[in-house]
């Protein structure tokens, strides 16, 4: 009996000293595709070093975290000369917001897939209604693949 008992502390002491050693995991991405481009985002105590344009990465996920790979299409605010400044936040990952100052009046928001383009074209503002809110401009707007150039003009 005195022997069982022992046994049975000696398996339980085992058992805790295991748990006491064990540690958390490390992240581990062991397949990699060699390209150029690409940087590092940190964040806290993470990292994540990538290349731009990976069609073929997909999707990794794991605990709270998800990573997606592929290419990312550029949507960025277009600063003219003479023109009030156009800032732009992405919300949702589906939509991009645009404002401008209220104040200036007679500008146009214009869109083009290209900075290089002669053919920038007016947002239609009946589909795409600009709202005024504490003497701002807002406008959102539906991200599209592929890259999305907005600037305001004064025609």
């Amino acid at each position: 009996m005195r022997r069982s008992i022992a046994l049975l502390l000696s398996a339980a002491g085992l058992l805790l000293g295991l748990a006491m050693d064990t540690r958390a995991q490390t992240y581990d991405l062991s397949w990699y595709k060699i390209a150029g481009g690409g940087g590092t985002s940190t964040g806290g105590s993470y990292t994540v070093s990538g290349t731009i344009g990976q069609p073929d990465a997909g999707t990794l996920s794991g605990g709270p975290y998800t990573l997606t790979g592929g290419f990312w299409g550029v949507i960025a605010a277009v600063q003219t000369v003479g023109a009030p400044f156009l800032s732009i936040q992405t919300t949702n990952g589906h939509n991009a917001v645009l404002s401008w100052s209220a104040s200036a009046s007679g500008f146009m928001l214009q869109q083009d897939a290209s900075l290089t383009s002669t053919n920038w074209v007016n947002v239609n503002t009946n589909t795409y209604p600009i709202n005024v809110q504490n003497g701002t401009n807002y406008v959102t707007l539906p991200i599209s693949g592929g890259n999305q150039y907005f600037r305001l003009v004064n025609p």
